[in-house]
């Protein structure tokens, strides 16, 4: 139902936050979580929970990315072998 939406938006914008994905697709928090859960079930994408806390409240949220994405590496000097 939702996968498709949150498998092509995490391509396209790459790790994030289920509350992030929920927010800019205008898919219901839930749902998103439930369609991570499928994804991830199929191997799709790679999880982790998340605690931040905001205002000195524990927020519980699902960090998601596309399996095997590695990003790309940061621009500058790399360390030396």
């Amino acid at each position: 139902m939702h996968t498709s939406t949150v498998i092509q938006y995490l391509k396209k914008h790459g790790q994030l936050l289920d509350s992030e994905i929920a927010a800019a697709t205008e898919i219901p928090l839930e749902q998103v979580r439930i369609s991570l859960a499928e994804l991830s079930a199929q191997g799709e994408i790679s999880r982790c929970s998340v605690t931040s806390f905001k205002n000195g409240k524990a927020v519980e949220s699902t960090q998601c990315r596309i399996s095997g994405y590695f990003p790309p590496a940061a621009p500058g000097r790399k360390p030396s072998k």
